[in-house]
């Protein structure tokens, strides 16, 4: 079946350039395949906000803004099919993928979470400092007061730095015939995914847990990121969360997760809680994993 929107996108090579900074701006971008880096320069200093890959949007705010000029490079990293978005095709494409519009909402939604930070930095600390005493006659002059700092107005600020996520737990490869290696029991953790052959595994330390790949758009890492088994690309950024009440663990699909989500081989209705139990396999997209509960025999 041919891409509704084919005669929308564009090719272009590693090295060539989407568009320069301060440049009007009238389109966004989705890219379709390839790699695409958002870079600026500040002070002859080269500043990258991140490399962007398919299924990534940037240039948005130029278009929501009507015609603001860019405030970062977009740079080609490697061969790479862009749709070219304008308003009118921007309107039906929110309305064929809400996944585009709610991603959209948390980058907008991180920034000015990340200004506010700034804010409560910087401006509290100008408004009490203390007003210097006039200078006696044969004194030397106060210091001038410290200019408050400038913040960025438009575009993209480099995505807030959050937490790290614990990492896989690399464990020995199971001996043929032996089954699945038991779970391993990390600090603080209550329950873990687990590849089939057991070299990777996802604990769960919280009682609530997202699932699914590393946003670069928004700076967004889910507890249990799948980025590193999910050579596919099939795993969406936001596919599901993981609730742990009680004694039990219930699995939720997010809106948006564009290749399913399967419990023992059901699939999940999105939005729709399903119960999930110690020895389950659960596919995300082309992920399978095993939902093991630690300390369960």
């Amino acid at each position: 079946m041919a891409s509704p929107f084919r005669d929308f996108t564009i090719h272009l090579q590693a090295g060539e350039t989407v568009y320069q900074e301060g440049e009007p701006g009238t389109m966004m971008y989705v890219i379709q395949s390839g790699a695409v880096e958002l870079v600026r320069e500040i002070e002859g200093r080269k500043i990258s906000y991140g490399v962007l890959e398919k299924g990534d949007f940037f240039g948005e705010m130029s278009l929501l803004l009507e015609s603001q000029p860019r405030t970062t490079h977009a740079l080609v990293v490697e061969d790479t099919d862009l749709v070219e978005i304008n308003a009118t095709l921007f309107d039906k494409m929110i309305r064929g993928n809400i996944e585009i519009a709610v991603r959209m909402m948390r980058k907008i939604s991180l920034r000015l979470r990340e200004l506010e930070d700034r804010l409560h930095a910087e401006v509290p600390a100008a408004v009490v400092a203390p007003v210097p005493a006039p200078a006696a006659p044969d004194s030397r002059p106060a210091p001038p007061f410290p200019q408050a700092a400038v913040l960025p107005s438009e575009v993209a600020a480099a995505p807030p730095v959050a937490a790290a996520p614990p990492a896989p737990v690399a464990v020995p490869r199971a001996r043929p015939g032996s089954g699945p290696p038991a779970a391993k029991r990390v600090a603080g953790a209550h329950a873990m995914f687990a590849s089939a052959d057991g070299r990777h595994q996802f604990p769960l330390l919280s009682d609530r847990a997202a699932i699914g790949r590393f946003d670069p758009v928004t700076g967004m890492r889910p507890e249990v990121d799948l980025s590193a088994l999910d050579i596919n690309r099939s795993v969406s950024r936001h596919h599901a969360r993981l609730v742990h009440e009680g004694e039990g663990y219930a699995l939720t699909e997010e809106v948006g997760a564009l290749n399913g989500t399967y419990v023992s081989g059901k699939r999940l209705t999105t939005g729709k809680p399903a119960r999930l139990h110690h020895g389950d396999e659960v596919s995300f997209g082309m992920v399978k994993l095993t939902f093991q509960v630690l300390g369960s025999s």
